[in-house]
Formats: C-alpha cells, structure tokens, sequence
C-alpha cells in the first residue's frame, strides 16, 4: 500500500504532472496540500477518471487541501475542530478501514515574531489538541502534509544560514515535537536514519539544482502504523518536471492489511 503527501502549489497549474504522476506511481490515498481552487473548480471529474475518490475543501488562490483514494472515505472531516468555520482551508481527515488519514497544510508563519508566526504556533496547539484526542480512540493514525518545518539541523541544506528563522526557530520544532510525543513517529527518520533529504526547494537562485532545500513534508504514524511501514522515499523526478511545484511528494509503503 502506498500513501504520499504532496504540495502541489496550484492544482489548476499542477494537474497534468499529478494525473501523470498517479499513472505511474498509482498510490492508494494521497494528501494534497496548496490546491488553491474553491470546491465547485476541483477537478473531480478528471481524478475519478483516473481511478481516484477526493474528500476536498479549498479557497481561491490560497491554501486549500485534499484527500485522494483508491478507495472511498468514509467520515471524511473538513475543517480542524476548534478553530473558526470560515478560516483558511487547511485541514481534511477522513478514514480508511481501521486507518485514520489526517491531511494537513500548516501556516509558513511568514517571519518569527510576526502575527502570521503567532498564528501559526496557535493552529499548531489546536493541531495538536485534535491528534491528542485521536489517538486516545484510534489506533491506527497518518498524519501527513506540508507542516512548513523542517525537524533538525539534518533537514536544511545550511543550518547557519537558516539559523532563527522561519521553519527552523526553536518554537516551531518544540511544536512539532509536542505532537510527535502523542505518540506518532516520523516515517522517513525512522527508515532512513542518517540520510539527508529535502521536499521543498525555494524556486529562486537555483535552489533545486543546487540542492538547497528543507525537509519540511512530512508523513507521521502511530506506532501500530509505524510497525507496517517499509520504505519512505521522495519523489525527485516530479520536481524536475517542467513548471514543477516547489515541493517533491513524499511517498511511504505500508504492508497490505493496515486497514484492517
């Protein structure tokens, strides 16, 4: 079984290299983060042609986030409980069998100290206090998206040059690793110890050709899912598509039968 997160930074733009992409990876759900197309322009249609379910919830030009599947969703959730009804579209859960898929798109937080950073560390809190109350009751949890952090020094290109900054500061990794401590586990560490990867390579001065980029998509399981993973790799060639999304999907395998 294969699950991927991607940003695909515009799905108008991105959708021939994603109904490409699924043809000859052929996950079986995949989260989307950055569709930035309102609900009645998601390209259903063209998806369900190529095999897919969506469980979907976006906004013109900005944010927006979906959940693709093989097979259909069931208790599909579009918005995180606690925040305002008609807030950035960010969120989308929904499960699959036993297992509970989480998708999301947490805020940049534009620059430390800022209010779009304040915001951010204040989704991440309510973020956190939705995955607590999860996985007291299910088991079996994926949370996956672009959480616009990258962990650790191993996961920047230049960890001097990013030093305090956004997506690396002290108080956005401590955040990230509250929710890890409820219990879920990041999937490409835990498979891949000691490499070095990046999903996301800023489009100016070259960054993907030169490799300077940040690890900052991320796929974390509860320890019933960790157990199933097998591999966790990220998917280079789709950033060197033609027009590509500054982000590259990360894809992991999980044994059959997870959902159960």
């Amino acid at each position: 079984m294969l699950v991927a997160t991607w940003n695909v930074n515009s799905l108008r733009v991105r959708l021939p290299q994603l109904l490409d992409w699924l043809g000859r990876v052929s996950p079986d759900i995949v989260g989307l983060q950055e569709t930035k197309v309102v609900d009645e322009d998601f390209p259903r249609a063209e998806l369900a042609q190529a095999g897919y379910h969506a469980v979907f919830t976006g906004q013109r030009t900005y944010n927006g986030v979906a959940l693709l599947s093989r097979a259909p969703a069931s208790a599909p959730l579009l918005a995180l409980p606690g925040r305002p009804p008609d807030e950035q579209k960010r969120f989308v859960a929904a499960s699959f069998g036993a297992l509970h898929v989480v998708n999301a798109y947490v805020p940049n937080g534009s620059a430390v100290g800022s209010d779009k950073y304040a915001y951010k560390l204040d989704w991440l809190a309510d973020f956190r206090r939705y995955l607590e109350r999860a996985l007291a009751q299910l088991p079996k949890v994926l949370v996956m998206g672009d959480f616009n952090i990258a962990p650790a020094d191993i996961d920047v290109h230049d960890p001097a040059a990013w030093q305090g900054q956004v997506l690396v500061s002290d108080a956005e990794r401590a955040a990230l690793a509250e929710i890890a401590a409820l219990g879920l586990h990041d999937t490409f560490r835990h498979l891949n110890p000691d490499a070095q990867a990046f999903t996301w390579w800023d489009y100016r001065a070259a960054g993907f050709r030169r490799n300077h980029g940040l690890r900052i998509d991320h796929i974390l399981a509860s320890a019933p899912v960790l157990a199933a993973c097998r591999a966790c790799r990220v998917e280079l060639d789709v950033r060197r598509a033609e027009r590509p999304s500054d982000h590259a999907p990360l894809l992991v395998e999980l044994e059959d039968g997870v959902t159960d």
